[in-house]
């Protein structure tokens, strides 16, 4: 049964141009929220923490329970309205953000925006092994190279702000 609530994260999935850039947005602005209001990974970090991946489990469960139904309804693999991967895939890279990169308001908008726009090279660019496990097909097919890209955004964004802080 298709869940197109989920699927599409709620309807972001039928935006254009770029739907898994909107799709990105949902947990992108939930990490915000949080750090926002002092629920960041330096304060109260476990609540942080869980937010983010019971946020993306739920995302990434409804790939993987409905994600063949979605392939046979839009006629595709990996349809673009099926967003939910780039919804889970968009929380990996944030789930490691050194506290020190949200010290200040400027620090924290800078390390946001460059996790996602890491994550959104890396989903579209589809290096190694992302672009062959897109092959499975399937929900896991939908989900899996998305999961690859966020974990390859997190090693892009722990390079960049570990080699930029001085001392």
């Amino acid at each position: 049964m298709l869940n197109f609530p989920l699927l599409t994260t709620f309807g972001l999935g039928y935006l254009r141009p770029a739907s898994g850039t909107w799709g990105s947005l949902p947990t992108l602005a939930l990490a915000a929220a949080l750090i926002g209001t002092g629920f960041g990974p330096d304060r109260a970090g476990t609540l942080y923490h869980a937010a983010l991946l019971l946020f993306a489990m739920v995302f990434a469960l409804s790939c993987l329970l409905s994600g063949d139904d979605a392939e046979e309804h839009f006629g595709e693999k990996d349809p673009g309205q099926v967003v939910a991967d780039e919804t889970a895939g968009m929380a990996i890279p944030l789930l490691a953000l050194p506290a020190w990169s949200l010290a200040s308001p400027g620090l924290a908008a800078f390390t946001l925006a460059f996790a996602f726009v890491a994550f959104r090279v890396c989903d579209i660019v589809k290096l190694w092994p992302a672009r062959q496990v897109q092959s499975l097909g399937g929900g896991i097919g939908i989900l899996l190279d998305d999961l690859i890209a966020g974990v390859q955004a997190l090693v892009l964004v722990q390079i960049v702000l570990r080699l930029g802080m001085p001392g």
